[in-house]
């Protein structure tokens, strides 16, 4: 078996992967972690998110270091649970065993791919991913009672489908700006984005729309 297929989920066909790619992962890896956490396990009621495993690292990423305190606070914002959380720095492994991979900027993106790991089609922006969901008919999704991993799994192959035939309007529509040293306003602003970018993707893979 080669490293690519153990990474799209041969031998963990009861899970799927999502990582979340920033630079430092303290600021939006983090906040993108674990606000797809708190939004998956109210969706689905279950804590443990159904199978779908939500990780998160850096492509310059701190090593064991703790979120930013502003990350933190944002996170608070929206009930979303901080505590535990350890920077990482990007490696093979984390690409090799993701089914799905969100960046926060096209560089990420691009830093993600040239890994190699057959990446390619499983690796996003964030908003890219987003914008590329709402465009699929969640009518050609497998339903929820066959699983959230197999609908996962449908739905990264559609967008994969569909890149290409839906742009971006401007290069920066991509894009989720970096937080690090700015005040906590900006850091909530950057949280909406992201809280609004990850609504319709939960939706998506969980078939259960947000409660109003």
């Amino acid at each position: 078996m080669t490293a690519p297929e153990a990474g799209r989920g041969i031998g963990e066909r009861d899970t799927f992967r999502i990582l979340h790619v920033s630079t430092g992962n303290v600021c939006r890896s983090p906040i993108t972690e674990r606000l797809t956490r708190h939004f998956l396990a109210d969706r689905l009621g279950d804590p443990s998110g159904g199978g779908l495993i939500v990780e998160s690292a850096g492509t310059w990423g701190h090593e064991g270091a703790p979120m930013e305190a502003n990350a933190e606070a944002v996170l608070a914002d929206f009930g979303a649970d901080a505590s535990g959380f350890v920077g990482r720095e990007l490696l093979d492994e984390h690409v090799i065993r993701a089914d799905l991979v969100l960046t926060a900027t096209r560089d990420h993106r691009a830093q993600v791919i040239s890994m190699g790991h057959s990446a390619g089609l499983r690796t996003f922006t964030l908003k890219e991913f987003t914008r590329l969901v709402k465009a699929i008919d969640p009518a050609t999704l497998p339903p929820l009672e066959d699983g959230v991993v197999e609908r996962a799994r449908a739905l990264v192959r559609a967008a994969a489908a569909l890149r290409g035939w839906l742009l971006a309007p401007s290069p920066e529509a991509d894009e989720v700006y970096d937080p690090y040293g700015a005040p906590l306003t900006f850091f909530r602003s950057i949280g909406d984005e992201i809280h609004q970018a990850l609504d319709p993707v939960v939706t998506a893979l969980t078939g259960v729309p947000a409660r109003t």
